[in-house]
């Protein structure tokens, strides 16, 4: 039998920066609350390796791997003390591996893979063997603890007994994707939609074909985009969810998510702030009634300024907020929020942030409806993203995302372009091109040449906000119309013409 003064070492094959190490035989996993919170309360003899743990389809596979690889392991401690461990269900999917097993089928993406029997969807990579798995399964005792004291308990609890190894180190193989990345701007990037769900969806495509692959800074990789805006203009008040949704959160999630935005909370061991905490009372000030405060006395303000950012977060915060601060503007009766994150998980996260901002604004906009005589109107949601990333471990499920909803949304488009229209003519052996405004169709601008290069270069320099597809359809016309002048022939906008020497057909 193995001594009780026997030390252990235990050698993660995966995502080693993100654990603490001990030299006994179990090991904790405690979700969403701090894992420091746990060790500062055991002696590192007592347990093997404490962790957390956030999502049931992308970590479970690898701390499967990692106690596969660590055969001295045979206790587990899950710790699910959080609204966040329930609402993500991480760990109850964990527990349901122990408890029901697993079976053969389908990850989201169309992957074969093991699919965890768990009301709560869990994938295990298909490269493990299942003999392995079964083998882990029986070899490990397991317990679930709903706080931090009942979690420390179970763990000096096992730490007294003596138990051999179950077997030998197992490592198996693992898949890696490797995108392929396509040329683009470095900084500062723009990105429009009507809704949270489009506009996540264009935020997928544009990360996946131009970001640049970094090292995330704990383990692994991202790719990343700097300084991205996204604009969302048109959210409903009740939040859009396509069918069937392909949003990485739910409603259910949603409504539970837009609580820590919104409400205060007080201090939880273990449990970080929530945005909430950080807005309503971290600084001994409530910003979000402030905020509220000062433009019904000032609808013109540009302070209504919200800051979650402590100077003591660079010392005395292993995880500061990623949200770091908002401004609230009214402009022509409209209420726009702008939120800039240092940090943000633009795949996982950025969509529940979204939703969670809008119910913010939404909250300010009735509340300033409520005690005063401003009827505003809800303006659009701007966040930026000053390190816009997609983690590796979702680059599969974010290829699968654009395939099947980026060119839906592409077709969808109306291709309103705020820089306004522009009619193109021929006269007096000149192409004319005047420049009006959206919706009421007032000239400002006349560009006048003989060329399409000659006019698209004017045009060019007078707009350089034009987007994309106006400016590639643009081109296409001028040059028609230069054809039609050089030919001597009648140019018609949007419509193809017919030369009447040789009957070919130009569109």
């Amino acid at each position: 039998m193995v001594g009780t003064t026997q030390h252990f070492t235990y050698k993660p094959l995966y995502k080693p920066n993100q654990l603490l190490y001990g030299t006994g035989q179990t090991a904790v996993v405690t979700g969403w609350t701090l894992k420091q919170a746990i060790a500062k309360k055991l002696h590192p003899h007592e347990y093997a390796a404490i962790g957390q743990l956030y999502s049931p389809t992308r970590g479970i596979s690898f701390l499967i791997r990692n106690l596969l690889a660590n055969p001295h392991v045979r206790f587990l401690v899950v710790l699910n003390a959080t609204k966040e461990d329930k609402n993500s269900g991480a760990g109850t999917c964990l527990l349901d591996f122990f408890r029901d097993g697993f079976e053969k089928g389908y990850s989201d993406t169309g992957r074969e893979t093991w699919v965890i029997r768990s009301k709560i969807t869990g994938y295990i990579d298909i490269e493990i063997a299942a003999e392995a798995l079964e083998k882990l399964r029986k070899a490990i005792a397991y317990q679930e603890a709903s706080s931090i004291n009942e979690a420390v308990s179970y763990v000096q609890t096992y730490a007294a007994k003596d138990i051999e190894p179950w077997g030998i180190p197992l490592e198996f193989p693992i898949t890696q994707v490797e995108p392929t990345v396509l040329p683009g701007v470095r900084y500062g990037h723009r990105i429009e939609g009507k809704t949270i769900a489009e506009t996540w969806v264009k935020i997928i495509h544009r990360i996946k074909t131009t970001g640049t692959i970094r090292p995330t800074g704990y383990d692994g990789q991202w790719q990343e985009l700097i300084d991205l805006m996204a604009i969302v203009t048109d959210e409903p008040e009740d939040f859009y969810f396509p069918e069937p949704n392909f949003l990485p959160c739910s409603k259910n999630f949603i409504q539970e998510y837009v609580s820590q935005i919104l409400d205060d909370a007080p201090h939880q061991e273990g449990v970080k702030y929530t945005y909430g905490q950080r807005l309503r009372s971290h600084f001994g000030r409530d910003q979000i009634e402030q905020v509220i405060q000062k433009l019904i006395k000032d609808i013109d303000s540009a302070r209504a300024v919200m800051s979650l950012w402590d100077v003591e977060d660079h010392e005395d915060n292993s995880s500061p907020p990623c949200l770091n601060h908002i401004w609230v503007r009214v402009i022509e009766n409209e209420l726009a929020l702008t939120a800039t994150f240092r940090s943000n998980d633009m795949f996982s996260a950025w969509a529940a942030n979204a939703m969670g901002l809008r119910a913010l604004q939404q909250h300010i906009r009735n509340e300033i409806a409520n005690h005063s005589d401003y009827n505003l109107q809800m303006g659009p949601l701007i966040t930026i993203s000053q390190s816009a990333h997609i983690y590796s471990d979702c680059w599969e499920n974010a290829e699968q995302v654009i395939q099947t909803q980026y060119p839906k949304i592409c077709q969808k488009r109306d291709y309103k372009d705020p820089s306004g229209s522009f009619v193109i003519n021929i006269q007096n052996n000149q192409i004319i091109v005047e420049h009006m405004t959206p919706g009421s169709g007032e000239v400002v601008n006349c560009y006048v040449g003989k060329s399409a290069t000659q006019l698209y270069k004017q045009i060019a320099a007078a707009c350089p906000a034009l987007q994309v597809e106006h400016a590639m359809y643009l081109g296409t016309e001028l040059q028609k119309a230069e054809i039609a002048l050089s030919l001597q022939q009648d140019y018609q906008q949007d419509k193809s013409f017919i030369l009447s020497s040789s009957k070919t057909k130009l569109k």
